[in-house]
């Protein structure tokens, strides 16, 4: 079980343990995260998507806690870039949305992928967009980590590699999109960079960015 949730009594839906209610009741989210379009503006008053932004305490990979503060470094990350209007929107609701369900994903094992929470973000952003390629970016977001996790920490080559091919094989007519939100969220907290490397190293097709 994830050590930040607890099993919901009578078993069904997991719950928060580790939410910041002082946070909750202070923080001005309008203010941290400093949205930019009206979707962006309503996902901060939707009570389901408030209380993930509040969910996390310090961990490895996340020394900033809450999913609002790792969101906000993202969003500089994608500051750093020069960008069109259209693709920096999109980065930017990948990056509202990513981790904020993160608060009810079920990880325990065997792993069942529908309840990643890229894939609970994505089921809830279809209630608000028909844009195939950010849901896509939303959902996989962290599926270039994975095929890299299991080729070089679990061994498993196979199927490493088999979800790499279908990660490239999704973004085929926009991997500069998945590349660059990989790369935003990436360089954030205490992540371990290897994953990036590797990833911009074994992808030729992707135009590296530096800041």
């Amino acid at each position: 079980m994830n050590e930040n949730t607890e099993q919901y009594p009578g078993g069904g839906r997991r719950v928060p343990s580790a939410m910041n209610q002082l946070g909750y009741m202070k923080t001005d989210l309008e203010a941290e995260l400093r949205p930019e379009t009206d979707l962006e503006r309503y996902l901060l008053q939707v009570p389901e998507f408030r209380k993930g932004l509040f969910w996390g305490v310090p961990r490895y990979g996340h020394p900033e806690g809450e999913i609002y503060k790792h969101i906000r470094e993202v969003l500089d990350n994608i500051d750093r870039i020069p960008l069109d209007p259209r693709t920096r929107e999109r980065l930017r609701l990948a990056a509202f949305t990513h981790d904020t369900f993160k608060y009810i994903e079920d990880k325990s094992t065997p792993r069942d992928w529908t309840r990643h929470h890229g894939a609970l973000a994505r089921r809830f952003m279809e209630l608000h967009t028909n844009d195939t390629l950010l849901l896509d970016l939303i959902e996989y977001h962290d599926e270039a980590y994975f095929s890299w996790r299991f080729i070089h920490l679990l061994k498993s080559t196979t199927e490493g590699t088999r979800r790499l091919h279908r990660l490239l094989d999704i973004f085929a007519n926009d991997l500069q999109l998945y590349y660059l939100f990989f790369k935003c969220d990436t360089r954030t907290g205490d992540k371990n960079q290897a994953p990036l490397r590797w990833f911009e190293q074994i992808v030729p097709e992707i135009e590296i960015v530096h800041w």
